[in-house]
């Protein structure tokens, strides 16, 4: 196959792709993200798809092996592994903020930091970190999605820049 042409068909497919997509994540913009990935493995690979073989089972295979692998990282990442004697560890309750004064003071030093950012800033970051997708956040300030992305993308390297020490 041609390679305007596995590019052709692999743009023809994209709304399978993405209904796919919608179907393992449960989220739109997971799905979007998913189907980006699969597109660029797609496109990358291009040179190990045989003619002879299934077109859209090849690549609704990229997609699905995608997921898998970020779903077992996500899982990996989540586990807490207990390597003592007597797995003291699993009996300690997890904390999500212990109270010690240096966490305290970080918490303080950021709060301060975000408090300082421009009203333009804050408001998509401060809701962003409070669980609100884009669209939702977007719609809420009347701003389009871009806007938000930008804003938070800046606020986040400001915080950076802030908080660099």
């Amino acid at each position: 196959m041609s390679a305007p042409d596995f590019r052709q068909r692999l743009l023809g497919m994209q709304d399978n792709l993405l209904s796919f997509a919608m179907k393992l994540t449960a989220n739109k913009e997971d799905a979007h993200d998913l189907l980006q990935d699969t597109t660029c493995k797609a496109l990358v690979n291009e040179h190990k798809f045989i003619d002879d073989s299934n077109f859209k089972s090849w690549v609704f295979t990229i997609m699905r092996n995608i997921f898998i692998n970020n779903y077992r990282r996500i899982v990996r990442v989540q586990t807490v592994v207990d390597k003592s004697d007597d797995l003291y560890q699993l009996n300690l309750p997890q904390l999500e903020n212990p109270e010690t004064p240096e966490t305290a003071y970080a918490i303080k030093e950021v709060s301060r930091s975000i408090a300082n950012l421009p009203d333009d800033y804050r408001k998509p970051l401060s809701m962003h970190v409070a669980g609100f997708k884009y669209q939702e956040i977007a719609d809420k300030l009347n701003l389009p999605l871009g806007t938000v992305k930008s804003r938070i993308f800046f606020a986040k390297k400001r915080l950076q820049a802030d908080l660099e020490d």
